[in-house]
């Protein structure tokens, strides 16, 4: 337990530290193609092996677990399942943000135009002093800062709303300011990716718990280590690009951190009564890696690599895209590659 929460730990914290890089310089670029090829061979290799391992085991009846590819059936469902959750989620928050924006360009409005009010100048020229006169002066060059940022389109009234402390899910949740897009798409990439890792992560816990000799837990140990130190990268540098809250990251690190450790400890306890060939178990087992590999698969390739692979910066520099694909392929290679022990 303490072997495999200081790597997770270790591994979701290295991104997360990595936040004082720039987002868009070579060494973050790598590793986010890096994090992408671990949640892909995670997928692919890990998960949905695993499941069809055991929903293919001899201790289940022929019907119906025989005569239909389930685990391939429910990886393909919770891919879908993920593209329609991350488009509804992504559009609530984004209508969420839009409205915020416009109650705030509402305000801002009206308070250009009440400070535009040549009466209402004089008016407050005629009762003030000196000093007075002064204060009107400056808060008509605020309103006049007001108009030429609103004279700007989207663009300029988003750095005003980042400026006046508008922002979306953040606002009230808790997750940070986030933009108008991007923001809203890499905190919604991060939570629904955490779901998939952390229910694999349960199993494995669970699986290594139960184990009653020693001689069965100390061979994929360490390589179980590298698995979730693995897995915690890739998860960490998707929550930072999602730039949350420092309380935001460090929960999702947190929890990513301790379920594996909460996996064993529960094993362990069940231990004497859990029967890991039972038709429970195994279905149990088969039916959540498999909807674990859906959910990464999915999100590897639709929200990590085509989103980066594709973007402009990537295909107009040719660097970019050698340095990107070999850690993409160095990402893959290293995860499918402990799958030999673990």
């Amino acid at each position: 337990m303490a072997s495999i929460l200081i790597s997770g730990a270790a591994g979701v914290s290295i991104p997360l530290v990595g936040t004082l890089l720039p987002l868009n310089g070579g060494l973050m670029r790598g590793a986010k193609a890096f994090a992408a090829g671990v949640i892909l061979a995670t997928g692919f290799v890990h998960m949905l092996s695993g499941g069809s391992q055991a929903l293919s085991d001899p201790c289940l009846p022929e019907l119906p677990w025989k005569m239909f590819p389930f685990p391939e059936f429910f990886a393909m469902v919770a891919a879908l399942l993920t593209l329609l959750a991350d488009f509804m989620i992504t559009g609530y928050y984004e209508r969420k943000q839009e409205k915020m924006m416009n109650q705030s360009a509402e305000s801002l409005g009206t308070h250009v135009s009440v400070m535009s009010d040549p009466s209402l100048e004089s008016g407050f020229l005629r009762d003030q002093e000196d000093g007075g006169a002064l204060h009107i002066v400056g808060m008509r060059a605020h309103a006049e800062h007001h108009r030429h940022s609103l004279s700007m389109g989207a663009e300029g009234f988003e750095a005003l709303a980042k400026r006046s402390g508008v922002s979306g899910h953040g606002h009230g949740h808790g997750h940070g300011d986030l933009g108008l897009d991007s923001g809203v798409r890499h905190v919604v990439v991060s939570q629904i990716l955490e779901m998939g890792i952390v229910s694999h992560s349960i199993i494995i816990g669970i699986s290594l718990g139960v184990s009653h000799s020693p001689c069965t837990i100390r061979p994929p140990l360490l390589a179980l280590s590298f698995h979730q130190f693995f897995e915690g990268f890739a998860l960490g540098g998707c929550v930072a690009e999602a730039r949350l809250t420092p309380r935001g990251s460090a929960m999702m690190a947190f929890f990513f951190a301790i379920t594996t450790p909460i996996g064993v400890a529960v094993g362990t306890a069940i231990a004497s009564s859990y029967n890991s060939y039972s038709v429970a178990a195994l279905v149990a087992e088969g039916v959540l890696d498999s909807l674990s590999a859906g959910i990464l698969v999915c999100m590897a390739l639709v929200d990590l690599i085509a989103a980066d692979f594709l973007s402009k910066k990537m295909t107009v520099d040719f660097r970019v895209q050698v340095v990107s694909y070999c850690f993409l392929f160095l990402g893959a290679g290293m995860m499918s590659a402990l799958a030999i022990w673990a």
